[in-house]
């Protein structure tokens, strides 16, 4: 018999089941029953949750006087392992098993093999539903899919009450707990309240059983229509590159949009007895499980791909296709996501979006790019959320300390409002020296200026008093968008910037795409998965390659300068021909407009990031050549130490602080001394009080750095005796303490320097 058949013919039977007047005990022993001879299994049993544990609750084959006694915890025994996982157990030998756990009052001690599936309600499993055979063997994976469509359907019945008396209540809804604090890992910090709003709204499937089988999968049939006529749609608005590139633009997903075996499991599922939503969620439910037995990441990523056509498809459906952001936010908001891409991100209200919780998330993640130049804090690799959070819940996000509060007391309130007091007061402060030039205590001006990405974040320009954009990340434009944007939009958005600047200066970093940055309309442009990404064939290194990217860009930049002073910044230079290289790019184009008599930029200054640790053994070389170079902290401490900075393992490696990289940056602005170069730092190393002390006091009078930092930064400026810093650094650095930190504090404490 197919699984179709054995689950429809189940269906059918618990279908007369529940017509019948019998009490729900009956209801469920005739369930046991009914599976037990449908699957030709000597026992079934369904385990359901009450008061946090799983109880039987019914069974065919094992003691009668078990039911209702037998308790297990969940994650304990196979049946509480499938619970707490959400997996599904297939045995041939349930003892061998390294979870097993014996209850004698079941004797079930003569049974050999097991297999259990979770019932699953909302995404939490709320029982267990399971079989076993004297003789050792595996159940076929006809069986298993049968085993699952039913413990979908039991889901619906025992949520409607049909299956369990109101004297035994299950456990359907979590019961949720005052100061419930959930941890992860800190991707954008910062502070933030507000009431938790899922991204996706949740979608209830009310009917699991199909009235009109013909009709359901009618409607899966449209679905599956305008979900590919979506997708084909997408891939139709690609508008870059040469020879017919975009085809590969949406490959993955139409690979599966378009997979006859993901449409023919939904199908079978709907011939099984189900409605298109429950058919969809149970090939999905499927899925899940699969991508928790798969190590490989690639192969997660494309399951994860066919997860997220899942949730498309599912939305079409059902006619639930907007998200939060379509309804709008209504008040001060914690959005709560499994991940997010950047242009989803931009399409909040951002007076309304207060931070983020992710149940994904990387430290390199667009959106992350994304939320920290937007100013919104963001917590990533966050479990429970699902289960934990409700709508509407009040919620602290600390991004600082790594952790979110769920329905926080009043204590807790205060305590938190107390914080964010002092954080105000500070900010306050900061905001009065907006137009106070930073000058040290002995007379150096400091130039200390800000990074943006966005036509929005020129605002902070003149909010923060910031001398500058000494980072213009124009990669943002392309992370944000479908298809590659077109030189005129680009140019719009560069005269917008350089526009809103006014008399300051800004520059523009050529795109940094390619590697830990994929955009999905280049995706072939690395022929193959790359293990170590972030150095990789990414920045300057791919812009080479696809020299039509860059042609545009150069394009755009120098018609949008026109008449003005354009500051272009190559990113990853590794060597001197490579930026040789890139400015010949924009030579070529700069002689282009010249010939056709086109208003070009006044004056065009060229730099580099210093992020590749060789390029600095090649300063001599490069420098006369440049007009700055851009020191690109994040990057070259991670080459530097070979401590990926995503992974949350190698963090306490990852120190700007260590003797190593101050004396590799000491080396790189000693070098240029005398040059007629400006040397500066880009990156959060700049941003942080105690490092951009040490970072001053090594030579470096040029900071660029995020638009919030920009006030703490001034004022430490202004309390720090140059002369004396330079010295201490000098005998610090000469002979490393034990901890350069603790150090650093100690002198700046003494000085009344704050440095939190």
């Amino acid at each position: 018999m197919s699984a179709v058949a054995s689950a429809r013919q189940i269906l059918t039977r618990l279908h007369e089941v529940m017509a019948g007047r019998t009490h729900a005990q009956h209801k469920l022993d005739r369930v046991v029953e009914i599976i037990a001879e449908s699957l030709s299994s000597e026992v079934c049993s369904i385990y359901l949750l009450r008061e946090g544990a799983l109880e039987l609750y019914a069974t065919q084959g094992l003691n009668a006087e078990a039911v209702h006694v037998t308790r297990l915890a969940v994650g304990e025994g196979l049946t509480g392992t499938i619970a707490n996982n959400i997996e599904t157990l297939n045995l041939a030998e349930a003892k061998a098993h390294p979870d097993f756990a014996y209850r004698p009052e079941t004797g079930e001690e003569k049974f050999h093999s097991f297999a259990g599936v979770p019932i699953v309600y909302r995404e939490r499993a709320v029982g267990v539903l399971c079989v076993q055979h004297v003789d050792p063997r595996r159940y076929e994976e006809i069986e298993i899919e049968a085993l699952q469509t039913t413990a979908m359907v039991l889901s619906e019945l025992i949520a409607h009450k049909e299956l369990v008396d109101g004297e035994g209540p299950i456990d359907l809804e979590v019961t949720h707990v005052e100061n419930d604090v959930l941890e992860g890992l800190a991707l954008v910090k910062g502070l933030a309240a507000g009431h938790a709003v899922f991204h996706q709204p949740r979608i209830e499937i009310d009917q699991v059983v199909a009235e009109d089988i013909e009709a359901e999968r009618q409607r899966v049939y449209r679905a599956f229509d305008k979900m590919r006529d979506q997708i084909d749609a997408l891939g139709k608005e690609a508008e870059f590159g040469k020879g017919g590139e975009h085809v590969e633009v949406l490959e993955t997903y139409k690979m599966f949009a378009y997979d006859e075996g993901w449409s023919r499991r939904i199908n079978e599922a709907i011939d099984s007895g189900l409605t298109a939503e429950a058919a969809i969620e149970r090939v999905q439910q499927r899925t899940r499980m699969r991508m928790r037995e798969i190590d490989d990441a690639l192969l997660q990523d494309r399951m994860h791909d066919l997860e997220d056509l899942s949730n498309r498809l599912l939305r079409i459906v059902s006619g639930q296709l907007g998200t939060a952001a379509t309804q709008g936010l209504r008040r001060d908001t914690i959005l709560f996501a499994r991940n997010l891409g950047p242009a989803e991100l931009l399409e909040y209200d951002r007076r309304r979006l207060k931070g983020v919780v992710l149940e994904e998330g990387s430290l390199t993640a667009h959106v992350v790019i994304v939320a920290r130049a937007m100013g919104v804090p963001v917590l990533g690799r966050v479990t429970g959320i699902r289960t934990r959070v409700a709508e509407g819940d009040e919620v602290i996000l600390d991004a600082d300390r790594a952790r979110v509060t769920l329905r926080p007391n009043q204590q807790v309130l205060e305590a938190f409002e107390t914080r964010f007091a002092r954080t105000r007061e500070k900010q306050a402060a900061y905001a009065e020296l907006r137009d106070v030039e930073p000058f040290t205590r002995d007379g150096t001006r400091i130039t200390v200026m800000m990074n943006a990405g966005l036509r929005d974040d020129m605002s902070a320009l003149a909010m923060s008093g910031a001398d500058g954009v000494g980072l213009f990340r124009t990669e943002f434009q392309f992370l944000v968008s479908s298809t590659l944007p077109q030189r005129d939009r680009q140019m719009r958005l560069y005269r917008d910037v350089l526009d809103a600047a006014g008399d300051k200066p800004v520059i523009f970093r050529t795109v940094d795409i390619g590697g830990d940055k994929v955009v999905p309309y280049l995706a072939n442009a690395v022929a193959e998965r790359e293990e170590n990404p972030a150095m990789g064939w990414r920045a300057l290194r791919l812009s080479l390659e696809r020299e039509g990217l860059l042609k545009a860009q150069a394009r755009a930049l120098l018609e949008a300068a026109a008449g003005r002073t354009l500051s272009v910044m190559f990113p990853m230079v590794s060597e001197p021909w490579e930026f040789d290289a890139g400015k010949k790019v924009f030579d070529e184009q700069l002689a282009f407009l010249r010939d056709r008599r086109k208003l070009v930029p006044e004056t065009i200054e060229y730099g580099c990031m210093l992020e590749v640790p060789a390029l600095a053994d090649m300063l001599d070389v490069l420098a006369p050549k440049l007009s700055f170079i851009s020191v690109g902290t994040n990057d070259l401490t991670q080459f530097l130490f070979a401590a990926d900075r995503a992974n949350p393992k190698l963090a306490e490696r990852y120190d700007w602080l260590s003797p190593a990289i101050l004396r590799f940056l000491a080396r790189v602005s000693q070098t240029l001394v005398g040059q007629n170069v400006r040397l500066g730092i880009c990156g959060e190393m700049g941003g942080r009080r105690l490092e951009a002390l040490a970072l001053l006091g090594i030579g470096y009078r040029r900071l660029s750095i995020t638009p919030a930092a920009v006030g703490p930064i001034k004022e430490l400026v202004r309390k720090v005796d140059l002369a004396e810093l330079t010295e201490h650094m000098t005998r610090l650095l000469a002979s490393p303490p034990e901890d350069m930190r603790a150090e650093l504090h100690k002198w700046a404490s003494e000085r009344d320097i704050d440095l939190d």
